[in-house]
């Protein structure tokens, strides 16, 4: 006996509304909208995007000058002004160059924890691509084909993911900036330097559980009624792959993205601090790695402004792969 569908001719159009059958909506409109009703969730999204503009917006120029530009000829160790009394007692705003302060050669902290953002934004989105690309790739063959091939993949991550991954991080960029340091390696090596350094030390390294997760949801979607279809249609291997079975693990690809930018953004204060990382460009590892004296000498902006920096980002997107994770995620999400 099927269900009578309600009669909804009489209805105004705010009854209609919550009587008519809600319409179905992708995964990635339903996460969307449980983001926008998030008003924590949407403030740190706006907050991710003002760092991302900021980066994409230390490519111009200016910023190569106004970090190298002295203030006040150079006086080192001027502490933090928003403004300046004039001869006749009344008070003007200075420019932002001032708001926090200077360092040891003069130079403006505010535009160097700006250009510090340029370097965040070109660690994670490199690395993460990196890191991201390998666990996928090796992730899908090893969970879809199986055998001795599963068995490689698996030995190889069970390998790399028995050494702690700091450890692993430091010993490989190491290896790779004594290369360059001696002159050693390809030209572009030398040419990227501190940077090319880090993305290569963090993404030959973090795809470890990136494969391990992408092999299990692999190894229950191949045995799906719908991949059991296309198998029966004739459909070849790789075309299997990237039309049915890659498209649903595209949500662990972006939980996954969300959580490590985090950890990309600390490893490289570590690797700064250790004097593996950037050491020719103001990055927040380096502002951090360059006030361990000033410490002594009650210099505190520095060390405070790259902090706060570094501290605002991580905290938002903590918080928003959080919120992702739980909209993304089918299992969290009650749907298997």
């Amino acid at each position: 006996m099927t269900a009578m569908a309600p009669d909804l001719s009489g209805a105004n159009a705010y009854e209609r509304d919550a009587l008519a059958p809600e319409a179905a909506r992708s995964l990635a409109s339903d996460a969307w909208q449980r983001i926008v009703h998030s008003k924590l969730s949407m403030l740190c999204l706006i907050i991710v995007v003002i760092y991302f503009l900021v980066g994409l917006a230390s490519l111009l120029p200016v910023f190569g000058r106004k970090i190298n530009e002295p203030l006040n000829d150079g006086a080192p160790y001027q502490e933090p002004r928003l403004f300046e009394q004039r001869a006749d007692g009344s008070k003007h705003l200075l420019s932002p160059a001032h708001w926090l302060g200077t360092e040891f050669q003069g130079r403006s902290v505010f535009w160097r924890v700006l250009y510090g953002s340029r370097i965040a934004l070109l660690i994670t989105v490199c690395a993460s691509a990196m890191s991201l690309g390998i666990g996928t790739v090796l992730g899908v063959i090893s969970g879809y084909f199986g055998g001795w091939v599963d068995d490689l993949i698996t030995w190889l991550y069970s390998t790399i993911s028995s050494v702690p991954w700091l450890l692993l991080v430091i010993a490989m960029a190491y290896a790779i900036q004594g290369r360059t340091t001696a002159g050693e390696g390809h030209p572009w090596l030398r040419l990227l330097g501190g940077t090319f350094t880090v993305i290569l030390s963090l993404g030959l390294t973090d795809w470890v559980s990136l494969c391990r997760l992408m092999r299990g949801e692999v190894l229950k979607l191949r045995d799906r009624d719908f991949v059991s279809a296309a198998r029966a249609m004739g459909l070849g291997h790789w075309r299997i792959l990237f039309r049915h079975i890659l498209p649903n693990t595209t949500h662990l690809i972006i939980i996954t993205f969300s959580l490590g930018a985090v950890s990309y953004v600390q490893v490289e204060v570590v690797l700064a601090f250790l004097g593996l990382g950037i050491t020719d460009k103001p990055s927040w590892g380096k502002m951090i790695d360059d006030a361990k004296l000033e410490l002594l000498r009650g210099v505190w902006w520095q060390v405070t402004a790259a902090t706060v920096a570094i501290f605002v980002l991580c905290l938002a997107l903590n918080i928003l792969g959080d919120a992702l994770r739980d909209a993304l995620d089918p299992k969290l999400r009650g749907v298997d």
